[in-house]
């Protein structure tokens, strides 16, 4: 039951990705494009997500536990630090030339654009590399 949930909540994101227009590179890359054809579009799209997020956690914080799971599983960790910085730079600059954020591109896989399945490969590899990296809780155990 749990996979069957999980899909049902990527269909309704995907679906949202692709009525909002979210998985065209270009209505992204306007909305980064201050100074010529901007397009805030994306900023109610995350106002959006934002709003029903928050109301959302607030009803699921109510419960002792998920519906399918023994418990909540938060981070550890509320540090802001070298790794958070340099990976949120490094997921924004992707999303500013790409167009793309992995959640959009995976729809978008619909569309046959080979720049799609560049990026999601590029994705993959960026995930593949990242695990081959030491990580610093190994250094320090």
């Amino acid at each position: 039951m749990k996979l069957v949930f999980a899909l049902l909540t990527g269909l309704v994101f995907g679906t949202g990705i692709v009525i909002s227009g979210m998985m065209d590179p270009a209505k992204v890359l306007n909305f980064f494009d201050l100074a010529g054809t901007w397009d805030p579009s994306l900023a109610f799209v995350m106002g959006g997500a934002v709003l029903i997020t928050f109301v959302g956690y607030r009803l699921v914080w109510r419960r002792d536990a998920p519906l399918f799971g023994g418990r909540f599983q938060l981070p550890n960790s509320t540090a802001i630090d070298a790794r958070l910085v340099g990976g949120s730079a490094l997921f924004g600059i992707g999303w500013g030339i790409a167009g793309f954020c992995p959640g959009a591109a995976i729809p978008a896989l619909g569309t046959g654009r080979w720049e799609v399945a560049l990026f999601l490969i590029a994705v993959a590899v960026g995930f593949y590399l990242r695990r081959r990296l030491p990580s610093p809780q190994a250094k320090t155990a």
